[in-house]
């Protein structure tokens, strides 16, 4: 048994030199070979073609409705209310009488100018007559003379003129007048009421008597963000929804828009034309607007994981003909999995899908 185990041990023992032996033989050149192909592995960059397109996108902003045309009815002459014909809520046709003033003095300041106007045009009918007859008699060889003649034509000329001043005059103050009636300067609603019976008002007064609006057209005004002002097209068209209605969808059309960007938000401001004869739609609502825009201009787009945001700026990276290259772009719309850049690119370029900061510019091997 013993003489077994030794003889296991022996062979073992002469195994183990064989292998180092042949260890030691082994050429440096076979050794390095070896270790390369267990070190270097093979990197691929798997990239997509840049899109040079012009696609329809869709977008979602907040607007509002307001009315289409809404002032603050004031009185233009000071006076007293006598009558309030109307109130809030009412709906009111362009020209309806709302109120009537009054003003006792304004009357008598009427008659009065209507008074002198009257004996005015008397002297004048008169100076009429007087140079007429003096003409008459101017036919006759040296009957009048002709400083007569210039005199009555002088005094006749000066009696239509103050005539005519005092005429004016009449007519400011019958238009005066016309100013204590109160009425519509369009068809809408009376959205509130200032004032009662009695109480005094007028040009000093800041406090309007009525606040009037139009519903049966509406205003849906929105800001566009400046990224998109440039796909803006004249009459396009739109839908909306207001909270006050869910389920129900309204069509409007581009009816202008301000021509230049807000300086302080950077956006464009866009106005649909509503009409609203049932009187659906309130003014004041807020809305939410549905565009489908399109750029004048194909533009290039890539995947959206292909944009490289870094603390130094926006990039992507290209691989053409094996050279990594990093681009510097600006982002424009987002349109699913694809994002809008602007950039020194080309139609020919392979966008890296998934670029990192540790991959360096470059030949690749």
């Amino acid at each position: 048994m013993n003489h077994i185990i030794l003889r296991n041990k022996s062979l073992l023992a002469m195994a183990t030199v064989l292998v180092l032996v042949s260890a030691a033989c082994s050429s440096p050149d076979e050794k390095t070979e070896v270790t390369q192909k267990s070190v270097v592995k093979t990197i691929s960059y798997p990239t997509v073609p840049v899109k040079f397109i012009n696609p329809e996108y869709e977008i979602s902003v907040p607007a509002e409705l307001k009315p289409f045309e809404q002032v603050e009815v004031h009185a233009r002459v000071s006076g007293f209310v006598k009558q309030l014909l109307v109130d809030r809520g009412d709906y009111v046709r362009k020209g309806q009488l709302l109120a009537v003033l009054e003003a006792p003095e304004m009357n008598q300041t009427y008659l009065s100018d209507k008074s002198t106007e009257q004996k005015l045009y008397g002297d004048f009918q008169f100076a009429i007559q007087a140079y007429e007859r003096l003409v008459s008699a101017s036919k006759t060889e040296g009957a009048v003379a002709a400083i007569e003649l210039e005199r009555a034509k002088s005094l006749m000329e000066s009696a239509e003129a103050t005539y005519n001043a005092s005429k004016a005059g009449s007519a400011h103050s019958s238009q005066l007048q016309q100013y204590l009636r109160i009425t519509a300067p369009f068809d809408g609603v009376i959205t509130n009421r200032n004032i009662s019976v009695g109480a005094l008002v007028g040009t000093g007064a800041n406090l309007p008597l009525f606040m009037m609006a139009q519903g049966n057209k509406l205003r849906l005004t929105l800001s566009l963000p400046e990224k998109h002002a440039a796909s803006v097209k004249k009459g396009m068209q739109a839908t909306f929804t207001v909270s006050s209605q869910p389920g129900k969808t309204f069509p409007a059309a581009l009816s202008r828009t301000s021509g230049l960007l807000d300086q302080q938000d950077r956006s464009l401001t866009l106005e649909f034309d509503v009409e609203n004869p049932s009187g659906e739609l309130q003014g004041g609502d807020y809305a939410q607007v549905k565009l489908k825009l399109q750029r004048k201009n194909s533009s290039y787009w890539v995947p959206t994981q292909s944009v490289l945001s870094t603390q130094r700026g926006t990039y992507i990276m290209t691989l053409n003909e094996k050279k990594m290259q990093r681009i510097a772009v600006k982002e424009g719309i987002r349109l699913d999995s694809l994002t809008e850049v602007f950039g020194n690119l080309s139609s020919n370029d392979n966008i890296l899908l998934k670029p990192s900061e540790e991959i360096k510019e470059g030949i690749i091997n």
